[in-house]
């Protein structure tokens, strides 16, 4: 009888023992699988799909790279830019345009020209990056006209400048919206009106930005009257808008100028291995050969960039 009740009360305890383990086992995957979530959630600075389910590539690679120094300057130049990509995933993405490029550069002209192919692809990479920042910028200031009225008419009513700001993000359309969105959050868990709107600066510079930031700060911290300024900035702001326009116009032509230049060069080393098969492999076959090839592409980087600064008008 004694050995019976013992047998029984050691599978009871084995039983309950298997219960709490499968319990704990569930309880910790998801304790982690909602800090890793947290985690994402934290540290991508890119905006939210609309539909919040798309699943993260290479978050191991992603987390081991957001450490780094290019993890962390690949994290804010993708965050200005507004693109849905961790730094991770346009690493490897980059990695593979280059590899891809290299391959063709090595095949189609000769084996010399597979590094160089590999080298514009990472700078092609970069200058995509600094495009699509500068583009979220200009829509951005675009903007800043409407956000200015809509901040003067908010204040006007009596509203506070978070709520203002808040009710901005809610109204304007992206990147407005989502850069307001991100001021938004951070003023509601506690960090200080100059840190977030430093912070915008920051991601998106520019002199009207700039410009409206300081506004926005000096009259929060001084306690000054900010619709009167907000309504002479607005006014303005219409008017960089305008002048940016037609400077942008009248330097088109330019700007493709620029985009020619290597174009034809690259175009040229096509020309000459169609009309001769061989040609470029021949040549690249000597230092000779190779030193004037990396000249010449060196001249067209030159070009490129002194075309550019020329070109760029501040206003």
């Amino acid at each position: 009888m004694e050995l019976r009740t013992l047998v029984q009360l050691t599978t009871g305890v084995t039983l309950l023992a298997c219960v709490l383990a499968v319990a704990g086992v569930r309880s910790y995957a998801a304790g982690r699988a909602r800090r890793a979530a947290l985690v994402d959630r934290l540290t991508h600075t890119g905006p939210v799909p609309a539909t919040g389910r798309r699943r993260r590539r290479f978050r191991d690679l992603d987390r081991r790279l957001r450490r780094t120094r290019l993890g962390r300057w690949l994290e804010l130049r993708l965050a200005a830019t507004g693109l849905d990509v961790t730094p991770g995933e346009f690493l490897v993405y980059m990695l593979a345009a280059v590899a891809a490029l290299w391959l063709i550069g090595q095949a189609t002209l000769a084996p010399f020209f597979g590094p160089l192919a590999g080298v514009l692809g990472i700078w092609a990479a970069v200058q995509f990056l600094n495009w699509q920042r500068q583009k979220r910028i200009e829509r951005f200031i675009g903007q800043l006209p409407e956000l200015a009225r809509i901040l003067a008419n908010a204040t006007q009513a009596g509203l506070a400048l978070r709520t203002a700001i808040g009710m901005a993000a809610e109204e304007l359309e992206a990147p407005a919206g989502e850069e307001l969105g991100k001021v938004a959050d951070q003023l509601a868990i506690g960090q200080s009106m100059d840190e977030a709107l430093g912070e915008l600066a920051d991601r998106l510079p520019s002199r009207e930005l700039v410009v409206l930031v300081t506004t926005l700060v000096l009259s929060n911290r001084a306690g000054g009257q900010v619709v009167g300024a907000l309504r002479n900035l607005t006014e303005t702001l219409e008017e960089r808008k305008e002048t940016r326009r037609e400077i942008r116009t009248q330097l088109s032509q330019v700007t493709m100028t620029s985009y020619a230049v290597p174009v034809l060069g690259v175009g040229a080393l096509f020309l000459m291995n169609g009309v001769k098969d061989g040609a470029l492999e021949r040549m690249t076959g000597s230092p000779v050969g190779q030193a004037c090839v990396i000249v010449a592409f060196a001249m067209y980087a030159v070009g490129f960039v002194l075309i550019r600064r020329l070109s760029r008008i501040d206003v």
